[in-house]
Formats: structure tokens, sequence, C-alpha cells
């Protein structure tokens, strides 16, 4: 087992992984920005480094300052958590050359399936169903509209390297075809550097439902269940809940077996979430593959009592799964809440500022994952999310209530953040129902205007 780990990352994940380290007595590595010389991650960890200025690029991005800082601080392993550089295969192959852990799949295993277009083209080949659409990438604006009329219109564009919603684009018709794949394309450059692109059937209105996935360097895959990530606002998630309303127990079966599937077929090894959408008639089909740990790991752990964070450092310094697929048993409902810094009033604009004051709720199935306090200065060069509410109970209806009580308790004075309106979520009665698509929170927004 690893005796120090350093994590590559911030906020609240930073502060999740650096209390598991604890738990196994595993000596932390905290590095920051000079903007986040005051965060908790910093104060929480055994050790710590400045790695740079305020902006991404000159810290949380910098690969360089990352792995002088762990080969400074002689960590064994380096765990990337989720966003930055938890999929980026360079990355993961400078731990390599320099003898360190990279805690997640191989440099190999992020390029073959953080590549959409090539994950597309691997899952048709091993039988798993897949949005009919191009099974090779695309550059050209001409080749991509007579694939595009092949497939039939409306169509979705997509970056082969995309995530976060960039590089995505639906086009309705000819028409409006090239400036939207122009669009799509130049958005895929300046995010990842990459103008390959991919072609999809559009399905109006989906469910998006997801499979966490946990693999060891044995060969043994285990599935943990579902979670229904369809709030969501522009491609970004907002609510997740495991498991997903939306589908039969047969489909989860199937879907979960589809999942085991293709990371059998890749060898994946480590955390992984195979991500499908499901039409209105009940098809699922697979969209992608992150190779990293999710931001919505929580429900997971709630429903299934296993704690995902410890596991993947286990199988990465290559240990078995301390369980087998039959011991997996799914109990109760889990739901997550995503609390960010912003206005929903002024189109979501992020609101940075410093906390005045922070209640947090609590409770009997209520957990909270945050890096803020009192007094801190919630900065404006990272992402706006600054915490997440979870909740627990045995049925969808209980967690629902529960959830509507613990965002009720919820204070922070300060800054502006989004509670109010994922409270409004809690009290729709198409959400409540467990009807809430893809396209809800655009509908919920329309409506009310």
């Amino acid at each position: 087992m690893y005796n120090k780990i350093l994590i590559a990352n911030r906020g609240e994940i930073a502060v999740r992984i650096i209390r598991a380290c604890r738990n196994m007595g595993i000596i932390s590595v905290a590095v920051y920005s000079k903007e986040d010389k005051d965060a908790l991650h910093v104060k929480l960890a055994d050790q710590r480094v400045c790695i740079g200025e305020g902006s991404a690029k000159d810290s949380y991005l910098n690969m360089d300052s990352i792995i002088s800082a762990a080969v400074n601080t002689r960590a064994d392993a380096i765990h990337p958590g989720y966003g930055f550089l938890s999929e980026n295969s360079a990355f993961a192959r400078k731990c390599e050359e320099f003898g360190i852990d990279f805690i997640g799949p191989s440099a190999d295993l992020i390029d073959a399936m953080g590549n959409k277009s090539q994950a597309r083209k691997t899952m048709m080949d091993a039988g798993v169903p897949v949005v009919p659409g191009t099974k090779e990438p695309v550059n050209s604006v001409e080749i991509a509209l007579e694939q595009a009329k092949q497939i039939g219109f409306p169509v979705m564009i997509k970056a082969s390297s995309g995530g976060g919603g960039k590089g995505m684009r639906v086009s309705e018709s000819e028409a409006d075809f090239e400036l939207n794949f122009n669009t799509a394309q130049r958005e895929s450059i300046n995010a990842f550097a990459d103008d390959t692109m991919y072609l999809e059937r559009f399905i109006e209105k989906p469910r998006h439902v997801e499979v966490q996935i946990i693999a060891d360097k044995h060969g043994n895959v285990v599935t943990l269940g579902d979670r229904d990530c369809s709030v969501q606002r522009n491609h970004q998630k907002m609510i997740e809940e495991s498991p997903s309303p939306a589908i039969s127990e047969q489909t989860r079966q199937e879907m979960c077996e589809m999942a085991a599937l293709a990371a059998r077929t890749v060898g994946y090894n480590n955390a992984g979430t195979i991500e499908f959408i499901v039409s209105r008639s009940g098809d699922f089909f697979f969209m992608e593959m992150n190779t990293r740990i999710q931001v919505e790991h929580p429900v997971t752990e709630m429903v299934t009592g296993i704690d995902l964070i410890e596991t993947q450092i286990k199988v990465s310094a290559g240990e078995e799964l301390p369980f087998k697929q039959e011991d997996v048993v799914l109990r109760g409902h889990a739901i997550e809440c995503r609390i960010n810094a912003e206005s929903p009033e002024q189109n979501f604009r992020p609101c940075p500022g410093k906390i005045a004051h922070v209640h947090l709720p609590g409770g009997n199935g209520v957990r909270v994952d945050t890096a803020v306090y009192e007094g801190y200065q919630v900065p404006s060069e990272y992402d706006s999310m600054i915490a997440k509410i979870i909740v627990y109970a045995e049925d969808r209806k209980t967690a629902i209530a529960k959830m509507r009580t613990a965002l009720d308790e919820l204070m922070v004075l300060g800054i502006q953040t989004n509670s109010n309106f994922q409270y409004l979520i809690f009290l729709n009665p198409i959400f409540c129902a467990g009807e809430a698509d893809t396209g809800f929170i655009e509908d919920m927004l329309n409506y009310k205007e």
C-alpha cells in the first residue's frame, strides 16, 4: 500500500480524497494555487505545496509543477480526482515516467476510452448498443455532411475529445449543418486542441443513465448499480440519483451487463463510468465512458455501502477487489444535489465572493461534501460548485422529502447560490414522478418565463 499520495485537485474532491487517505493511514499531500492558499484542502492535508498562480493553466493544469511537487515530497502516487488532469493521458504517462502511480487507468486506456469516436467504434465491435452514427471520426464539414445525410436529421455533432458539453451542437437540417459543425469544431480545437468530430442520430429528450464500474489489475470487473443524471443544464448535471426511476429491473440488469462487457473489452482497471442514453421507447445506447471518479459518486456509495475512493486506491496499488459482483446489494435510494455559487435569476451567472455565514444541513441519512467555511473566499477562477448535498432513504419519495428538508436548512450568506432553484425542482411534479428527461430544466425555465 502507498505511504504517501499527492492530490492533484482542489475543492470538495480534494478534501474527500484527503479523508480517505487518513482512514487508510496514508500521508496526504495537497497542491494549491496562490489563489487557494486558504482553501480547506490545504489546511487538512499532511503536507502542502504551492504550484503556481491562480489560473488553472498555471496551477492545477501545470503538469510539470505537479510532478515536481510529487517528486520533491516523495509521493508514491497521484490521485487526480475529477476534472483538470484526471482524463489527461499525457499526464498519466508523465507519472509513469517518474515512477509515480497514477490512481486511474493507464494512459493507453485513457486514450482508448477518452476519445469518444474511438470508444464508439470499440463498443460497436464489442456488441454494445450505440446510438446510430459514424464509426470513424470526421475532420471536414464536407465529409461530415454526407455522413449526416445517411444518418438522417436531426443529428448531434460531437467532439471526439469532448466533455462538459463543449464541442456539441444539434443540427436540424442540411441548411444549418455547416454552421453548427464549424462552431462545434472550433470549440473542440480551443478546449481540447483536437479537430476530430463524430456524428450521432439526435435522440430528443432522452434519459441520461450511467453505470458505475470498478475493476482491478487482476481482471475482476464489478458494476455498482446505475445513476440517473437526466436533470442537467447545458449538458452540466445538476441532480443525480441512484437507482434511476426511469428504467425497469430488466433494463437495469442488461445495462449493467453491457457496462461490464465494455470494461472487459478494453481491459479496464480502476473506477470508471459507462454512460448511456435511454430513449422514450426504453432502448438504451452507449454514449461514452468517463475514465475517472465522478462528481456524483457519493450516491453510489450510499446505496452500496462501498467507499469508492478507498477502493480506487486499493486497486491502483495492485490489490484485488475486496468484493465480488454477488456481494454488491443495492439498498434504498440516494439523491445528490449540486450547490453552485451562481444566480439562476441572471442566467446562472457565477457569483464568487466571501461567505459571511454558512450553515450546512445534517441528520440521519444526510451527507454534505464541501470545502467551504465561514469567511472563505469563493474564487472566480474555478468551477462554481461549492457543495454537494447527498441524502439517503429507504425509497425515492422519502429521499425527495429529506432533500427538501436539507435544502431548506442550508444557509449560505454573502454570495448567491442555486439552492432555491434546486428546492423548486424537488417540488416539481414531473421530477417527483420520476419523469424528468434531459430537457426538463429547459422546459422548466421556459415555463417560468
